[in-house]
């Protein structure tokens, strides 16, 4: 992954490589001409003679220590820095930090699970000072303490929420910390313009470690999707509709520019797009490739600054000096003779290597072995769950570190959350999925989900008088689909969370398995027995559920629901009807495969799976206030949103941005001065 357009040249006597040399048909040793070629190709791909790789001091001292220009380093620091004062009152939730962090009953879900957040007004300072960190990255102002500033606060914030995970957020806070330790601020910076440095030149390895982050998060998101739920087009449905794909879709139709396009494609882009930046004979072709994949990531998701940050980083894979040239300004001296020991001074540096302190060499191979091991760490991150076994479910570890990127789509139709008194079993409540908090994510973990239910314990408790402290139990009913599976619980629905065995290193026992034996239907049952439903009308629809033996469905009909029907298509149920969830049963029907039944409108019914197998079966239904609304109104049109929604965007970005403002402001009158500080309430806000 050492990357550099600059050649550069080796002490020794380059002729020797062309002397001719007595060679025999056991003689396995490479000619001449061989090694001339490999060191050529090695010039041209990475800039290094092929003498740095000859032991690890040269390593350190040729190749990953030999300065370069740091004009583009410079450019990658300010956009980075940039953005991320972009994304903080975005993403990071600061335009609704009094939303985020204001209200004490919310459930949080820190890595650690003994994090607790700070104070609404003290977490505003935080946030302040993120945001001064990034402002003075983009500006080179106090480089260092900048940089410490920002990842220090960026990682605290992360490390408190893991619902709020992802793939670039966990990106920001390495991108952060590896700028903390780079030289970036010696080129075009207020630090270089207040003590200008001897020279504007900084270690390669500054430009190798970024490049090798980049390298990680494409490569090994392109061998995540090397699986058969991306490559069979299972994760991404739908998304060959977008504008974006018009082209594609005129040609393909949009199933085809799902699979071809949207997923073969984008397995392949990931895992071979570095590659072509590091060769120069295909750098600009891959450039464009990725500003066009990137772009049109930035009108297909809601991933704020992500795509941007990746197109700021993709010129470090171009001359070190590439800023220069594109302004087209006068060189000074000192970069002039910054170009002379990159074109070919080689021995003179060398020399000056010799005359090194010994004591500044070993501080460079320790800081090379913590490099190295940085890397060794970010290859091992996204497979090691096989070590962090409690955060394993359908899918391995937490979403974010493993770079899975959306692999893996999640539907969730149910969440049933019931609190059960211990001492009076037949006080029975039922909790609000969004009371507490503002994401499902939760419901896909179980580390989380044990959070959640201790959670809700606390807030029992603090509303219960303190005479009596209600001794409960917690139960949770979630039923998930993952890339088009059946609908069915992840949780097994008779387990007391608050007493649920949880640990980081060892499999969670009670997360039910993977139903794979009907993973198969996806392709001829779902998909036929969807298209035939849904074309009975525009408003008839289906749901595909799947349970375990000896487990219950409780379910309810809407009265605005009619035609509904159940229908088994593998496996044995008992069907019972009641008039309330609670009241007296009908007698019982037993359903086989290929049987169904007519299902009354509002009443509550119970599917339980009986016999040694799993179940799966259909809801069919029609929704009549949907077909009395077109009926009145005439057929819905449905409005394409705005292609390029360029205002909207800017206006919503500073509405977060004067809000966050706002609330850093009001979090210092607060500390300093005791001012009350307004907060907004989340029904308020929901209902606007």
């Amino acid at each position: 992954m050492a990357i550099s357009e600059e050649p550069t040249h080796d002490c020794s006597d380059e002729t020797s490589y062309n002397k001719p040399v007595n060679t025999t048909e056991q003689d396995v040793t490479p000619t001449p001409s061989v090694l001339s070629r490999v060191n050529s190709f090695l010039r041209n791909t990475t800039g290094h003679d092929v003498r740095c790789f000859a032991s690890f001091d040269a390593f350190v001292q040729r190749c990953m220590y030999r300065p370069v220009d740091g004009a583009a380093l410079a450019v990658a620091r300010a956009l980075f820095g940039l953005a991320m004062l972009i994304d903080i009152p975005e993403e990071r939730g600061g335009g609704d930090l009094d939303l985020r962090w204001g209200e004490p009953r919310d459930c949080r879900f820190p890595l650690i699970h003994s994090m607790e957040p700070l104070s609404l007004p003290r977490m505003g300072i935080t946030y302040g000072l993120m945001w001064t960190g990034a402002a003075g990255i983009m500006l080179g102002y106090r480089f260092r303490l900048s940089a410490a500033l920002f990842a220090a606060t960026y990682w605290y914030v992360f490390l408190l929420d893991k619902s709020a995970w992802n793939n670039h957020s966990y990106l920001y806070g390495l991108l952060g910390t590896i700028f903390l330790f780079t030289d970036a601020h010696r080129c075009w910076s207020i630090d270089a313009w207040r003590d200008p440095p001897p020279d504007q030149t900084v270690p390669f390895w500054n430009y190798f470690i970024l490049k090798f982050q980049f390298f990680v998060l494409y490569f090994v998101a392109g061998l995540k999707k090397l699986c058969r739920e991306w490559l069979s087009g299972y994760a991404m449905t739908n998304l060959g509709y977008h504008w974006v794909f018009f082209p594609f879709r005129a040609v393909l139709g949009a199933k085809l520019t799902d699979l071809l396009i949207v997923h073969w494609f984008g397995c392949l882009f990931d895992t071979t797009v570095v590659f072509f930046l590091i060769y120069g004979t295909t750098r600009r072709l891959a450039t464009l490739f990725a500003s066009a994949f990137h772009l049109m990531n930035s009108r297909l998701f809601y991933i704020g600054m992500f795509p941007w940050v990746c197109l700021s980083q993709l010129p470090l894979y171009y001359s070190f000096s590439w800023p220069r040239k594109l302004l087209a300004r006068g060189v000074s001296k000192t970069v002039l003779n910054n170009e002379h020991i990159q074109e070919g001074d080689d021995c003179s540096q060398e020399v000056k290597e010799r005359n090194k302190s010994s004591r500044n060499r070993r501080r460079r191979k320790w800081s090379m072995c913590a490099m190295l091991a940085y890397c060794l760490l970010q290859l091992f991150l996204p497979y090691s769950h096989f070590l962090t076994q409690g955060y394993n479910n359908w899918t391995n570890g937490l979403y974010g570190y493993s770079w899975d990127m959306m692999v893996h789509a999640w539907d969730t139709i149910m969440i049933g959350i019931r609190v059960v008194d211990r001492e009076n079993p037949d006080r029975v409540h039922y909790v609000e999925p969004f009371a507490f908090t503002d994401n499902d994510r939760w419901t896909k973990h179980a580390d989380m989900a044990v959070q959640f239910a201790r959670c809700i314990e606390r807030n029992i408790q603090r509303e219960a008088l303190v005479t009596h402290r209600p001794n409960v139990s917690i139960y949770f009913d979630i039923w998930c689909s993952m890339n088009g599976r059946f609908q069915q619980r992840i949780f097994d629905p008779n387990v007391d969370i608050l007493k649920a065995p949880w640990s980081p290193v060892e499999p969670v026992q009670w997360v039910l398995p993977l139903l794979h034996q009907f993973s198969g239907l996806r392709d001829t049952l779902i998909r036929r027995k969807t298209d035939e439903v849904l074309g009975w009308s525009n408003h008839s629809d289906v749901l595909f559920i799947a349970d375990f033996p000896g487990l219950t469905l409780r379910n309810y009909v809407g009265e605005d629901l009619y035609n509904v029907s159940l229908t088994v298509l593998q496996g044995t149920v008992r069907y019972e009807a009641s008039s309330d969830e609670d009241g007296t049963k009908s007698a019982s029907v037993i359903l086989q495969t290929g049987q169904s039944t007519s299902l009354p409108a509002g009443i509550f019914h119970a599917v339980e799976t009986i016999g040694p197998e799993p179940s799966c079966y259909m809801y069919t239904y029609v929704n009549r206030t949907k077909e009395l609304e077109a009926t009145r109104n005439g057929e819905e049109v449905k409005q394409q949103p705005a292609m390029l929604p360029l205002a909207e965007e800017f206006l919503h970005r500073w509405e977060n941005f004067v809000r966050f403002g706002q609330h850093v402001g009001n979090s210092l009158l607060y500390e300093l001065y005791g001012v009350p500080m307004p907060r907004r309430l989340k029904e308020l806000v929901a209902d606007d």
